[in-house]
């Protein structure tokens, strides 16, 4: 009888180590969860006002502002157009 109550205490103690163990892991996890949850919100944050701000910086007016500083580009009018003729050899593939 003295052994199987050996044996039995032996079980329990062991069970309740297994207990601790996983109750530890299943916190620790939980932690890990919640940490990964809160940097996932951060980005989708972090999206959403990089995409606002990309929205923004192609707006017409804005490329249009950046064209005629940056690039000294201006808008078109027939005063500035300049048209190209095709002579016909030169469609045709002849040379002169």
């Amino acid at each position: 009888m003295t052994r199987l109550n050996l044996v039995l205490v032996v079980a329990i103690l062991a069970s309740a180590l297994y207990l601790v163990r996983t109750q530890y892991e299943s916190r620790r996890l939980y932690v890990e969860l919640e940490k990964a949850a809160e940097q996932n919100r951060k980005l989708e944050a972090e999206n959403e006002r990089l995409q606002v701000e990309k929205r923004a910086q192609a707006t017409p007016l804005r490329v249009e502002k950046l064209a005629k500083e940056s690039l000294q580009m201006r808008t078109v009018t027939p005063a500035i157009t300049q048209y190209v003729t095709v002579k016909p050899a030169a469609a045709s593939g002849v040379s002169p």
